[in-house]
């Protein structure tokens, strides 16, 4: 399941076949198969809020979440229950994770950014048991405690008194691990809730293996000697735990973990210097706060093997600054929570395409589909779409198993066998595929049909703007028109409204298009995003 160089990027792709195993367990995959051999071997470093290490084993990791495991037995968990974790990058997560895959119970994380109406949702949508958090968890969940009915348990992992460490120093340490099917529910994880109610995506026990290949590919044949990954994504959001954690894990390379706090560029360039990272997945809003701290991450120490980015499209001039910054290229990778990771970049195996994101990672079947499902010609824009069936003739592992308690969406994301992203691209003859835009965000101006990613990569390219995003406004004749949004940089003159505006207009209209430019431009101290930094267009369509 693991890619091997095979000379180039096409012949990798064709010698690749998925294991589709019978049974698979996470817990086993990522923690019991490395012991006894690799023991004592270094699993997870954890850096709390006094910069201070905590390093934990493979023995650590084996010997606690079968604790975890027997405690939450005790406390009438099994299998298909479900165990939400409102945590950051702490041990506590990835044990509860570990112990969930134990007894076949299925996790839910949560972020911790979430407030009170985002956790009620999720939490009485999932029908979660056991609460695990912490007391700052505690308190956003307090005031909705007595409307989550299915709710029996909340563990505390800090406070006076906690009730996580406590119920494992009374457990016992026993061996154990479910016979899992490779099909069986691992965690759900709710969507962004970008376009319309959150949903909670099903993903299974062989979801870890379908994003191996996806891991592999950004990190240029990750993992290689010596290699040391950290992000600082969120554990609860897809990209942090199955981008980085568990991968890691299961290649028993070490992994990073920070407690939770704001991030800081300079910090961050501490951290990895401190415990020799090579490996990071950085989502564009970090890349862009330590291109906008005007920091030089090599002169800090930092020492990067590879970078690996996704979210949103990335400009050429950020993949430029990093490529200097860190001494490596920034592969870009593209996903969702119901299929992850399916196509990447790999500078070492084929250059950058300015606009694209990559190719398909090897293991899927992608296409571009019009509106009457065909697949589109070379460059034609229509709809990015996975096939159920892999080019070897199994079943696409990464493709999740459905929205918890939701047939009806989860049969209206397929189309025969096509699982729909809902996401616009396009691809060329050889393989590269362009993001053009979310089907939602498409903007309809006099015509013509515009995706706002140009743009809004052209807006910063802007020296004064740090960050843009742009949206469609109907005019008193219905017309659309276009409006941006923009972040400016920390050093960037002051000017009104409409000296902003008739500057930015001037610089798309010479760079993209007279059409294409935007109709008004508003400043904003931060644009509105999701827990997992997704831009909030739905916000900026409000005001």
């Amino acid at each position: 399941m693991l890619l091997r160089d095979k000379g180039n990027f096409a012949e990798t792709s064709r010698q690749f076949r998925w294991p589709n195993p019978t049974h698979i367990n996470i817990a086993e995959a990522i923690c019991d198969r490395h012991v006894p051999a690799a023991a004592d071997t270094v699993a997870l470093s954890f850096c709390d809020h006094n910069d201070l290490f905590r390093h934990w084993t493979y023995r650590e990791l084996q010997s606690h979440s079968c604790k975890l495991a027997h405690g939450l037995a005790a406390l009438g968990i099994g299998a298909g229950d479900r165990v939400a974790i409102l945590l950051g990058q702490q041990i506590e997560t990835v044990l509860t994770h570990i112990a969930n895959a134990r007894l076949g119970a299925i996790g839910v994380p949560l972020f911790r950014l979430f407030g009170p109406d985002a956790l009620a949702y999720r939490l009485a949508n999932s029908g979660a048991k056991i609460l695990i958090t912490d007391a700052a968890g505690y308190a956003a969940v307090a005031p909705i405690r007595d409307t989550l009915i299915e709710l029996e348990e909340i563990l505390l992992t800090d406070g006076d008194p906690g009730s996580f460490w406590p119920l494992l120093d009374q457990a016992s340490d026993q061996p154990v691990c479910a016979q899992t099917n490779a099909s069986d529910p691992f965690c759900l994880i709710y969507t962004s809730g970008t376009t319309g109610s959150p949903k909670g995506a099903v993903l299974s026990q062989q979801t870890l293996l379908g994003h191996l290949p996806g891991v592999q590919m950004p990190h240029e044949f990750f993992p290689q000697a010596g290699d040391r990954f950290w992000t600082p994504a969120d554990w609860a959001w897809i990209g942090g735990l199955f981008d980085v954690l568990l991968p890691s894990l299961y290649c028993q390379i070490p992994v990073v973990g920070a407690a939770a706090r704001k991030f800081d560029p300079e910090w961050a360039c501490w951290l990895m210097a401190k415990q020799q990272v090579r490996n990071v997945f950085f989502p564009p809003a970090a890349l862009r706060a330590i291109k906008n701290a005007r920091l030089d991450p090599q002169g800090h120490g930092v020492k990067l093997r590879s970078i690996g980015s996704g979210g949103e499209p990335l400009s050429d001039e950020l993949h430029a600054w990093a490529h200097a910054a860190f001494a490596t290229a920034i592969n870009e990778f593209y996903g969702q929570t119901e299929a992850n990771l399916t196509v990447s970049g790999m500078a070492g195996q084929f250059p950058r395409q300015s606009g694209h994101i990559g190719k398909a990672v090897p293991g899927h079947s992608l296409a571009i589909l019009t509106t009457d499902g065909c697949q589109a010609d070379a460059g034609e824009v229509g709809e990015i779409a996975l096939n159920r069936t892999a080019p070897d003739g199994s079943a696409d592992p990464v493709i999740f198993s459905g929205y918890w308690r939701n047939p009806a969406a989860s049969a209206a994301k397929f189309s025969g066998d096509w699982l729909l992203t809902g996401d616009l691209g396009a691809m060329d003859d050889q393989g590269y595929i362009q993001f053009v835009a979310r089907q939602d965000d498409l903007i309809n101006v006099k015509g013509y049909r515009i995706g706002p990613a140009e743009i809004e990569r052209c807006l910063e390219r802007h020296p004064a703007v740090s960050k843009a995003a742009v949206i469609a406004e109907a005019d008193q004749s219905d017309d659309n028109q276009i409006v941006a949004f923009v972040q400016l940089d920390a050093q960037a003159p002051p000017q009104n409204e409409r000296e902003l505006t008739a500057t930015l207009r001037a610089h798309v209209q010479d760079r993209l298009a007279k059409h294409m430019a935007p109709h008004r431009v508003n400043a904003l101290a931060e644009l509105p995003v999701t827990a997992t930094g997704k831009l909030k267009r739905a916000a900026l369509r409000q005001k």
